[in-house]
């Protein structure tokens, strides 16, 4: 009876076990569905129906079931790669080194830049088209509007940038916003809600292109440094059969459609390297830990 109960004992603790091999457990997982996260850098809902081929795409491509997740914050996004909720995510080089922070994770690729032909963007300071404002410095003591205090060319290069010109954005602004994307930013400098802000470049002229910005309502008195591109990031303990897997399905997308939907020209491989510099400048800026 007692040998009986023993066995039992040890099947139930198996099965235990088994039941708890999930995601966050460590070790080498194939998860059956890939779930992948996307930075809010406008509109979550937006930016979820426009990745909705994507997922469709690397669906076949993987054999796999592909959920896409795009929370109301950037910080959301880094919280479920750090807690193993995510196989894969899109991050701006800020989130992603704030992700590899707390978690295990490596970037796989970023996309070509179909303006300028390689992998990098700029970030832009802007003012509204009539301001009197001319350069970056004379913004001391005013009002400016960040993206999200997460975002890479919405937050950390425009701090950059005020730095640059003598101004700390800690102490030297009689005002800042963080708007929480860069449409809501650009639509506060236009409407003259703030005498500044920081934005994406590709995004400005997007939002310009489709008419949500109107076009002459805004004007850049600063482009930053190159940047490298968002990176796709993984977690580590994934399978690397997987993760190569997962890399050519992005470096062998040809189809037109699907890259102008990506805004993309193609894509190349990266590495973690590649986002010291990032690092670097947000450890100084106390940007590495901001929660928004």
């Amino acid at each position: 009876m007692k040998e009986r109960l023993g066995v039992l004992v040890v099947a139930l603790m198996l099965l235990l076990l088994a039941s708890c091999g999930g995601r966050g457990q460590g070790g080498s997982e194939d998860p059956e569905v890939s779930r992948v996260g996307l930075i809010p850098n406008q509109n979550p809902e937006k930016v979820e129906a426009e990745y909705a081929p994507f997922g469709e795409y690397l669906s076949d491509r993987l054999g796999r079931e592909v959920e896409l997740f795009v929370p109301t914050s950037y910080n959301a996004v880094v919280e479920a790669m750090a807690n193993d909720e995510l196989d894969l995510a899109y991050f701006g080089g800020l989130t992603y080194v704030q992700a590899r922070e707390r978690a295990n994770v490596s970037p796989l690729v970023t996309e070509i830049n179909p303006r300028t032909g390689d992998t990098t963007y700029r970030s832009l300071i802007i003012v509204p088209a009539n301001s009197p404002i001319q350069e970056v410095g004379e913004l001391e003591g005013g009002t400016f509007a960040f993206g999200s205090v997460s975002s890479t060319s919405g937050s950390l290069y425009p701090a950059i940038m005020l730095r640059d010109a003598g101004i700390d954005y800690r102490t030297d602004l009689e005002e800042k916003t963080y708007t929480g994307g860069h449409d809501a930013t650009a639509q506060a400098v236009a409407h003259g809600r703030v005498e500044g802000g920081g934005i994406e470049d590709r995004i400005l002229y997007r939002l310009q292109e489709e008419g949500t910005v109107e076009e002459g309502s805004v004007r850049a008195i600063e482009e930053s440094d190159p940047i490298e591109g968002y990176p796709w990031v993984v977690r580590d303990n994934l399978p690397d059969d997987l993760k190569e897997e997962i890399t050519q399905s992005f470096l062998d997308i040809q189809d037109p459609a699907l890259l102008d939907l990506l805004r993309a020209a193609g894509y190349e491989r990266v590495q973690a390297e590649d986002y010291d510099y990032v690092e670097e400048q947000a450890r100084e800026l106390d940007l590495l830990t901001a929660e928004s």
